[in-house]
């Protein structure tokens, strides 16, 4: 008794390799603690000078008043650096 042909599958059409997205890198080593450190320095700059502000004039007594200004700053780039976080 003849045999029936076997039935072929269809093969899709060949579509050009995409290429696969670079492996997502994570943060830099010194992106967290960089963050977290000029937050936390731009805090204790600021409470150091309330704190000191009428006796021992700290942080640096030169700058007065500016040196709000100097751990507002330094509490400001922490934060520009989280923008960086992934």
């Amino acid at each position: 008794m003849p045999e029936s042909k076997s039935r072929k599958k269809k093969v899709a059409p060949a579509t050009p390799a995409e290429p696969r997205p670079a492996k997502a890198e994570g943060n830099p080593r010194w992106l967290v603690p960089a963050m977290l450190g000029l937050m936390i320095l731009g805090l204790v700059w600021i409470v150091t000078y309330y704190l000191t502000s009428s006796g021992l004039g700290l942080p640096i007594p030169a700058l007065g008043t500016w040196n709000l200004l100097v751990g507002f700053v330094l509490v400001i780039a922490g934060f520009g650096l989280t923008t960086r976080w992934k």
